[in-house]
């Protein structure tokens, strides 16, 4: 038997920029080929248009679209990807002129989404994105198509068009996967309040796509999730204990990864998922520091934690991959309270981070002493899990306890 590898999707990539924006562009479309990749395709042209704005009907101009259709048929491509959002008029237009599959960035995300959720939760909230996303563009995809009556009996007459019926139906989809999320919710909050309850910090793990969150999670907590060098290779968050050689336990949550121009309905879809950042306690930024786009990198995650309202809280910028080097030099987060760098792959620089875990921790706790009595076993073993035990001294009247716990 002989194995035959699945044959790449082959996409020309678009882009409308104005002259002064052009470096930002193509590190854009740069960006546009690794998720492409991660989808199983791949780019094999690119095309930039100069302009002000796009065009209202086709995005690009009716002499790129004669070029385009030149480069599709040089490049045997399969399709064309827009590095913007295409509004329902574009698509369909670009769809008419170039006669091949047209998507956009926001589709392509969605797709690999889909390729990456594993869990119930996960699968829900791609399945919501993605239904919000095709509703906004029924009125547009179709034509006529959309337009015609059911046929048959029974369908005849001035009852709902095929629109209106596939409109509905959505619309009754994404009220039953939101009460599903609903009750997902529910169980999440009570999760938290059992956190809460215990007393254990939570740092969440927030960064870029592929900055190397769930391998740095790994390495310090000798879990096993799952990491690749891929984009979004995780969506659901993924809670595991640190233990901190002082006796101080701590959470470390991991996040899906934020990208730059992220699409509403995903933010709007994986709120719950994205608001573990917002009920953490600390926040942790992993940054690939080998990256030539860090700078702006940081700013697309300090921008998302800004929508979401996460705000106020301590953060630990750790500029990762420093075994890779290539980045820019030398890096810097204005808004961190501790900056270090670190390689979750070769482990440099985790027992500076497990210090400065321990560091903000300790400063938001205090000293207090207390006694118990030999009845009150269980109290004391509430407290071993709730701060650290600095002092333990068994007496007639009882145990005298000094111990940091968080104020």
């Amino acid at each position: 038997m002989t194995e035959t590898a699945e044959k790449k999707e082959r996409y020309i990539e678009i882009a409308v920029s104005r002259a002064e924006d052009r470096a930002d562009t193509e590190e854009s479309l740069s960006e546009l080929s690794r998720l492409l990749e991660t989808a199983g395709g791949e780019c094999v042209y690119k095309v930039i248009q100069q302009l002000e704005r796009p065009v209202a009907a086709t995005y690009i101009g009716s002499g790129k679209i004669e070029e385009l259709r030149s480069f599709i048929d040089a490049f045997e491509a399969d399709g064309v990807i827009s590095d913007d959002e295409l509004t329902p008029a574009q698509l369909g237009n670009l769809e008419a002129e170039l006669h091949v599959k047209v998507i956009d960035r926001t589709m392509l995300i969605l797709d690999i989404f889909a390729r990456h959720a594993v869990s119930r939760e996960g699968k829900i909230q791609v399945e919501m994105a993605q239904l919000s996303y095709k509703s906004s563009r029924l009125s547009g995809s179709a034509g006529k198509a959309m337009s015609r009556l059911g046929g048959g009996i029974g369908t005849r007459g001035p009852g709902e068009t095929k629109l209106e019926t596939d409109r509905r139906r959505i619309r009754n989809r994404i009220a039953s996967l939101r009460k599903e999320l609903r009750v997902m919710k529910k169980n999440r909050e009570n999760t938290r309040k059992s956190r809460e309850k215990n007393g254990i910090p939570v740092f969440a793990i927030v960064g870029y796509t592929n900055a190397g969150k769930s391998t740095l999670l790994n390495a310090l907590t000798g879990s096993d999730v799952l990491s690749e060098d891929a984009l979004f290779a995780t969506l659901d968050p993924t809670t595991r204990r640190l233990e901190l050689e002082n006796g101080l336990t701590v959470l470390l949550t991991d996040t899906v990864g934020f990208i730059s121009k992220l699409p509403h309905d995903l933010i709007d879809a994986f709120h719950s998922t994205l608001e573990e950042a917002g009920y953490a306690d600390y926040i942790i930024h992993v940054v690939d520091s080998s990256d030539q786009r860090a700078e702006k990198n940081m700013q697309v995650v300090r921008e998302t934690l800004s929508e979401l309202g996460i705000s106020g809280k301590p953060i630990i910028t750790v500029f990762n991959k420093s075994d890779k080097g290539g980045g820019p030099r030398p890096l810097s987060d204005r808004v961190a309270d501790i900056t270090l760098r670190a390689s979750a792959r070769t482990g440099e620089g985790l027992d500076t981070l497990r210090d400065a875990i321990k560091r903000v921790v300790t400063e938001d706790m205090e000293l207090v002493s207390r006694v118990f009595s030999y009845t009150q076993v269980a109290d004391l073993e509430r407290l071993r899990d709730r701060g650290r035990i600095v002092k333990e001294d068994y007496q007639e009247d009882g145990i005298h306890v000094e111990a940091l716990v968080r104020k």
